[in-house]
Order: structure tokens, then sequence, then C-alpha cells
């Protein structure tokens, strides 16, 4: 899967790996040594992060059942509790740097597009 800034025609990441259930948004990026460059985790039903025994930093979009931008945190660090974000249904984990590089904002629509040959 491919995470496209539909409203400023920019990819975010070009490989995408979703933590859907309770025990896979838990363990999130947790115990990975970093989060490569094009890649991202969406953790479904999700409307708060935590940074928690992480060793590296990373952006964050929170994303209300749309696909919109309702809130953005840029180059969060480890040991760090954001606020949980109303409205929000999912939220997208990125390397820190991608957000600022791609120029989303908060108000943007992201989407999610299957690769070709891929199902």
């Amino acid at each position: 899967m491919v995470l496209f800034n539909q409203t400023r025609q920019a990819v975010l990441a070009g490989r995408v790996k979703t933590a859907d259930s309770f025990w896979a948004r838990l363990a999130g990026l947790l115990g990975r040594p970093s989060l490569p460059a094009g890649e991202a985790l969406v953790l479904k039903r999700c409307r708060a992060v935590h940074t928690c025994f992480m060793r590296f930093n990373i952006d964050v979009a929170f994303l209300d059942e749309k696909g919109r931008v309702l809130k953005i945190l840029v180059n969060l660090r480890p040991c760090r509790f954001p606020r949980p974000v109303p409205g929000a249904s999912q939220v997208v984990e990125l390397p820190a740097g991608t957000l600022s590089r791609t120029g989303t904002l908060p108000g943007d629509t992201l989407v999610f597009l299957v690769k070709e040959g891929r199902r």
C-alpha cells in the first residue's frame, strides 16, 4: 500500500503496514531500531499514541474516518504522551521529517492506494 497526500499530490510512504488489533497497536514500533524512509505504520481505531521505549523520533498524523488530517506532530521524541485527538479514527506514524518534506498539514486528505499487481 502507498500513503498519498491527495491535497499536496505527494507520496508520504511507499510501504505501509497496518496495526488493527489491540496488541498490534500496543506494540506499534516498539523494539525497532528505526523507521526507514518510505515506511509508515497505520494504527486503526486509534486516537492517541505514546513513544515510550522507542529509540527514535517520529512524525504523527491523526486522521478522521475520511482520511482528513486533524492534527500533526512533527519530530515527536521518545518517551512522550501526546493528548488524544477527538474525532481521530486512525493514526499514521512516519519517519521524522516526512510531514515537513511533503508539506502535509491539518486539513489535507490522505488516501491509501494499492500498488499495481497487488491485492
